[in-house]
């Protein structure tokens, strides 16, 4: 399922904005063990993977520049180049900042025994629509062989890629289990129909017509997502 997902995940392109929120307590113990400049440059590069973040949802791939990303940064280009190689480089630490964020909400779910398999998916997929719905969700071209090279040969990216994967089909197959998810689509359809949900354009169309709130947009999707995945007794 994972090697897939991959692909899926590409062609969607998503998972995936606002910096990635560690503990205080983690970031005070990672900059305790670097030096001044190594900080600095931590800092630096934090804002830069933001910057992108945001113009990738804002306006997406192609019409993103590095000149833009680093006048919103307020460095050089050179100095950008520093940090990232290319345009490509800076998607792919966009989307690896997105998938950490998707594997915190998940880790977040997992640590409630209260909740099943099914309200579980509930929860992450309507986390996903909150973070699109707030614009920090990065737009990726699917047919671009330069950028999917890129992507496939960051290994952090593909690892966490295989990770939410993994987390989110075992949930889908005990929900199964449990009955509360059709059993009559193959878990990787599941899996594949949750993921474009991350860039589903409905919100975007509601969302733009001024007419309802976010939270109103986000219950729709749900029933019309997760809810018509469930089990029919």
């Amino acid at each position: 399922m994972g090697h897939r997902a991959v692909r899926v995940l590409h062609k969607c392109v998503v998972f995936v904005t606002n910096p990635f929120k560690f503990s205080a307590s983690r970031i005070e113990c990672d900059m305790a063990r670097l030096s001044f400049r190594e900080q600095v440059l931590r800092v630096r590069e934090d804002a830069i993977v933001s910057s992108v973040n945001r113009l990738l949802a804002e306006k997406g791939f192609d019409a993103m520049t590095v000149d833009e990303v680093a006048a919103d940064v307020g460095i050089a280009k050179a100095s950008l180049y520093k940090h990232f190689a290319s345009k490509e480089a800076l998607a792919s630490a966009a989307m690896v900042r997105v998938l950490q964020r998707a594997m915190q909400a998940i880790e977040e779910q997992a640590q409630k025994p209260e909740l099943s398999a099914f309200e579980r998916l509930r929860a992450v997929t309507r986390w996903t629509l909150q973070v699109q719905l707030a614009g920090e969700m990065p737009s990726l071209p699917s047919q671009n062989s330069t950028l999917r090279a890129t992507l496939l040969a960051d290994p952090q990216y593909i690892d966490l890629v295989m990770e939410v994967s993994e987390e989110l089909g075992a949930w889908i197959v005990q929900a199964q289990k449990d009955g509360a998810l059709t059993s009559t689509l193959p878990p990787e359809v599941i899996l594949y129909t949750l993921f474009a949900r991350a860039c589903d354009p409905v919100l975007g169309f509601l969302k733009a017509s001024g007419q309802h709130s976010d939270e109103q947009i986000v219950d729709w999707v749900l029933t019309t997502c997760i809810d018509g995945l469930a089990a029919r007794g």
